[in-house]
């Protein structure tokens, strides 16, 4: 699926690609969400962990760079290529926790990206350069990879989960 390219676009992704994972979700309880695949360990309840945890560092990322803060993307330290080392303690510590707060922060986390991209227009979230960490993307596109990128893949891996364990 080809990125947006304004605001309009991308709030029309957002709620698109967030609907079908809020359907997909609605489906699943406690002892479901602690489930993975068998090509996977990665549980339900890590997968939305990560998204709510995600969408927190783009916060991070924007509010850095508007305090004129030298901002490291993906986190301070890390490089892009550590990511699977980085995102493991965020699906771990997911397991042990209640399905019923992860669901929850994952919504006020969504609520609030989507408040971010209806507040703000064209003239900030699709300018190329604003910040020094933004690379060649804007911040429209980091937007996106934070929340209806990551919506759809969290979408599909549940789905599989969901699949693999229907028989249980």
């Amino acid at each position: 699926m080809p990125a947006a390219t304004n605001a309009q676009e991308l709030l029309a992704a957002f709620d698109r690609d967030l609907a079908k994972l809020q359907k997909t979700l609605d489906g699943v309880d406690e002892a479901m969400a602690s489930r993975h695949t068998a090509a996977d360990a990665v549980t339900i309840k890590g997968v939305i962990a990560h998204r709510t945890h995600w969408i927190g560092l783009f916060f991070d990322w924007y509010e850095g760079g508007v305090a004129g803060e030298t901002v490291e993307t993906p986190a301070p330290g890390v490089k892009w290529n550590q990511l699977k080392a980085y995102n493991a303690p965020i699906y771990e510590a997911a397991n042990g926790r209640p399905w019923s707060e992860l669901r929850s922060e994952f919504d006020a986390a969504a609520a609030r990206l989507r408040a971010f991209i209806a507040e703000n227009g064209d003239d900030l979230l699709y300018v190329k350069g604003l910040y020094p960490w933004m690379n060649n993307w804007t911040i429209g596109r980091w937007a996106e990879a934070s929340g209806p990128s990551h919506f759809r893949s969290a979408n599909t891996h549940i789905r599989k989960v969901l699949r693999e364990n229907a028989a249980d």
